[in-house]
């Protein structure tokens, strides 16, 4: 038996952007940022740790906007452009560092990764990288979780059950979508939990969820493992507790590894350096300032005189950190084995996006730990792996949490967010009622009514506000939100009246093109009983 286990958890997500009626569109580059610098790079990793025999159990959640962005026709055709740009940009770079030592061997570097990218986005994957993360899924070496349908935070629509129930149940039917096969766990939105969810999550059929560390400590039987075993709620669904302390030594800003002063910055970048002349053609309009992925400078510390980047430092920086935290866990489960009766499981959940996106060294940080797991005492599972080998567990229900700033739900609710909330919950109100009045639809009456259910989704993305507190895309945040609003009050305008126009329906869903399979019914509120059904599409064989 293994001394301790270990579960390593990337939640991936991006807000659902697409835009097909301009050429191009800024914020659409998250989505080329994120496959570029995480997801390619974390399927790479999984492929090389499976060529060398390294044994490994990774979870893993994909968000249903991301999956439907990713094998989205459109998306992937301007992702291809977005690669032959990049590597346009590589030879321009390559050449103005002619000569330069230190910057042209980073150029190279770039436009071999962009080469390599390329390569196999469109020879490997056929444009469709969620085939590499289903490969892994269906070996039992990658356990993938469903998520909510538009990543709302839940906790702030509890009082509206046909809400949480739609963002649950489509979770877990397009999770069936991509995947073939129902999931056995959960991501509850940036890990937020109130009482009563666990109750959407059993009548879906999932066994666990994870949630904030404070979740299992303040939970109303203080489980005498802390969050080092799951806890089981009454009705049998169990949920994980993040570890802090592991979690941390990532995470934190201040302290984590991605701070070191040897590693890549990402806040240096040429899209802001160069003379506009010269890197122009590469922004959006030619003239607006954002990052173009070409970053030639190391954090050096909290200073604007950078030094720049090395990348045998970094590695360096990266072997010695994979080697502390592996030792550190060592140890801490060394400790805690002693007094469970149990192994411990140690919980570490992140934003996949941190690895790659954020921290250039991230992908390479954790093939790095999970090769110097391999050789040690803590074993690697996965939560439902580790829930087959130990069924047996304290019965609690966490308390109200979220692993956001000061852990409740201010990064999703203060004075610079509040104000979408009375629109999002009147629209619900809009749509249930919209359901009582119009049970049974056809046609285009029922294609209208299926549009408002995608606008009323999208709308509860936690994306917005959490961007509007950041402040940095803010006002693309609230047109999203409001645009999801007015196109749900159109639709009951519409119908109240008795018409509904082809032509702008036509143009919304070709614009908002998720959730083909949506029946509008599941916002019913006077029956739960008698609730549509999201069926599970066919598996795959």
């Amino acid at each position: 038996m293994a001394n301790g286990y270990l579960v390593l958890l990337l939640h991936a997500h991006l807000p659902y952007v697409r835009h097909p009626e301009y050429e191009s569109f800024v914020e659409e580059n998250w989505l080329f940022e994120g496959i570029s610098e995480t997801y390619l790079p974390i399927l790479r990793m999984l492929d090389s740790l499976e060529r060398d025999k390294v044994p490994f159990k990774l979870a893993m959640s994909i968000s249903p906007t991301l999956a439907t962005m990713l094998q989205d026709e459109l998306l992937q055709q301007r992702y291809i452009a977005h690669l032959h740009a990049q590597l346009e940009l590589a030879e321009k770079e390559i050449n103005r560092t002619r000569g330069d030592d230190q910057f042209r061997p980073l150029a190279e570097m770039y436009r071999t990764l962009y080469q390599i990218n390329l390569q196999d986005f469109t020879e490997k994957y056929e444009n469709d990288i969620t085939r590499g993360f289903d490969y892994y899924y269906k070996r039992g070496k990658l356990e993938i979780l469903a998520t909510a349908a538009t990543h709302a935070f839940l906790p702030l629509y509890m009082q509206h059950p046909p809400a949480v129930r739609a963002q649950v149940q489509i979770g877990v039917a397009d999770h069936a979508r991509v995947f073939g096969k129902a999931p056995r766990g959960f991501w509850l939105p940036e890990c937020g939990y109130s009482p009563g969810l666990e109750e959407y999550l059993s009548d879906q059929g999932v066994q666990y969820f994870f949630v904030a560390t404070h979740g299992l400590v303040f939970a109303d039987k203080r489980p005498a493992s802390g969050v080092f075993e799951p806890v089981v709620c009454p009705n049998g669904v169990a949920a994980f507790g993040r570890d802090h302390a592991s979690t941390n030594a990532i995470w934190s800003a201040e302290d984590g590894y991605p701070s070191d002063i040897s590693y890549r910055d990402f806040y240096r970048d040429i899209g802001h350096d160069l003379p506009l002349d010269y890197i122009g053609p590469y922004l959006p309009g030619e003239s607006i300032r954002v990052n173009t992925g070409f970053k030639y400078y190391a954090v050096t510390g909290k200073t604007n005189d950078k030094r720049p980047y090395d990348p045998e430092a970094a590695a360096r920086k990266t072997r010695e950190h994979a080697d502390n935290f592996v030792y550190k866990l060592s140890e801490r489960i060394d400790r805690l084995s002693g007094l469970m009766s149990v192994p411990p499981i140690v919980s570490c959940p992140f934003d996949a996006e941190l690895f790659g996106h954020w921290w250039f060294e991230g992908p390479s940080w954790l093939e790095l730990a999970i090769r110097r797991i391999a050789d040690s005492p803590i074993k690697l599972v996965t939560p439902s792996e580790y829930l087959k080998v130990h069924p047996e567990h304290e019965t609690s229900v966490p308390a109200f949490s979220s692993w956001g700033n000061k852990g409740y739900s201010e990064v999703w609710l203060d004075g610079s967010n509040d104000w979408l909330y009375r629109h999002t919950h009147k629209a619900i109100e809009r749509m249930s009622e919209l359901v009582e009045r119009f049970p049974n639809q056809s046609g285009l009456k029922r294609r209208a009514l299926n549009q408002a259910a995608r606008e009323v989704l999208l709308s509860q993305a936690s994306d917005w506000p959490f961007v509007m507190r950041a402040g940095t895309a803010v006002p693309y945040s609230v047109r999203r939100v409001k645009d999801h609003i007015a196109n749900v009050a159109h639709v009951y305008e519409a119908l109240s009246r008795g018409a509904v126009g082809t032509e702008w329906l036509t143009r919304v869903e070709r614009q908002h093109k998720i959730f083909p399979d949506l029946d509008y019914r599941i916002f019913a509120w006077s029956d739960p009983d008698t609730v549509f059904s999201v069926p599970l599409p066919a598996i795959r064989q």
